[in-house]
């Protein structure tokens, strides 16, 4: 009785370019719907980091404790934007990076909506600290929304069309 087995070939790239292809850029990535969420996300990041950074108050260690949320998890993005465009991570395949994305953007997301609440609870009426805080939330949700799409590449199962 023969058995008709489909193999689908995947890859950890989220793009449509075939795992030997040349070059040292992965073009289908810079197109892609998570490099541009990445992307919007570390804009957003840096804008609200300087909203809070060039008010009077950001002494004060409410203001600190947001902009070391900001700029650390903006240079996280900025490392997983770069891993993934360069193809770094077809060289530590000991790593699942879907996996460690998924972690990272559930720990960042928790941080920055926390020092996002406590930038909008002690704005002191200041427009800047209001902005900061609305583009944490704005960064808060994009992040909720990366992390939506890395659960779904960690954890949705791939069908392989074999039958049996």
């Amino acid at each position: 009785m023969p058995r008709n087995v489909t193999v689908i070939q995947t890859t950890t790239s989220s793009s449509n370019v075939p795992m030997g292809s040349p070059g040292l850029l992965d073009r289908g990535y810079c197109r892609s719907y998570a490099a541009i969420l990445k992307i919007c996300q570390m804009l957003t990041l840096l804008i609200g980091f300087l909203c809070v950074r060039l008010t009077v108050f950001s002494i004060l260690s409410v203001f600190c404790y947001f902009q070391v949320v900001t700029i650390c998890f903006m240079i996280v993005i900025f490392i997983f934007y770069v891993i993934n465009i360069f193809r770094f991570y077809r060289m530590l395949t000991c790593i699942s990076w879907p996996l460690t994305e998924l972690l990272h953007y559930a720990i960042g997301t928790i941080l920055l909506l926390i020092a996002s609440i406590v930038v909008a609870v002690n704005n002191y009426g200041r427009s800047s600290l209001i902005a900061g805080s609305v583009f944490g939330f704005i960064a808060t949700f994009l992040c909720t929304l990366s992390m939506w799409l890395s659960h779904k590449v960690s954890f949705t199962a791939q069908s392989t069309g074999a039958t049996l």
